[in-house]
């Protein structure tokens, strides 16, 4: 047995240092530099769209996708971006996948494209998306910028699910649309429908996190 072990080919340094790099950009797009708890980025969508979990989850993950998909290009074409015109550069290159996403809700998830309203749209505005090409994907491969745009959409997905998940309930006394058991008799928090309820939610997640990860900002 111990032969055989001794004959398995081990790692490549290179390979190494590769993983070693992704879990590292995972790891900051998701907890060490969350768009949303930490670099406060995004933050009109999470309270706008935040009031049920089944349009946290569409919203979230069409953000991922315009993140992943227009920083791969930028990073595509990074040498043939002028820097003079690389602010309009992205624009158009975001606003091409957002359109995409905008078409694929109405075409399949009416109900939650009417629900999501003009902010699927606003998708080009998202200072997460911009901030991702402008800060990582002009200056990096491709194979870096994908997981980069990965991680950060899920950093804001998972944000969003966790304050929809608070406020859907208390709200509406649902979840994902469904009556939750003991909620019968439940007296709904109308705020929790608009936007302070979410602003409320939010700060008390971002505390939370914050505190946990003794994360503050320096003086």
């Amino acid at each position: 047995m111990e032969n055989n072990q001794s004959i398995l080919p081990k790692p490549s340094r290179w390979l190494r240092l590769q993983y070693k790099k992704w879990f590292l950009i995972l790891k900051n797009g998701i907890s060490e530099e969350n768009p949303i708890i930490v670099s406060v980025l995004g933050i009109c969508s999470a309270l706008a769209v935040t009031n049920r979990v089944e349009n946290a989850i569409v919203m979230g993950i069409g953000v991922t996708f315009v993140i992943m998909a227009s920083s791969m290009m930028v990073s595509m074409m990074r040498n043939l971006i002028p820097s003079k015109v690389r602010m309009v550069a992205f624009m158009v290159i975001i606003s091409m996948f957002t359109i995409v996403v905008q078409m694929f809700l109405q075409a399949f998830l009416p109900v939650v494209a009417a629900n999501l309203g003009a902010y699927t749209g606003l998708i080009i505005t998202n200072c997460i998306v911009m901030g991702r090409a402008e800060a990582f994907a002009i200056k990096n491969p491709v194979k870096y910028t994908i997981i980069d745009g990965f991680a950060n959409g899920m950093g804001y997905t998972l944000v969003l699910i966790a304050i929809a998940a608070v406020r859907e309930p208390l709200a509406f006394g649902t979840f994902l649309g469904m009556s939750i058991p003991g909620f019968d008799n439940w007296i709904n928090w109308n705020v929790m429908a608009l936007a302070p309820g979410g602003f409320f939610v939010l700060t008390l997640l971002a505390w939370l996190v914050r505190t946990l990860t003794k994360k503050y900002e320096e003086a």
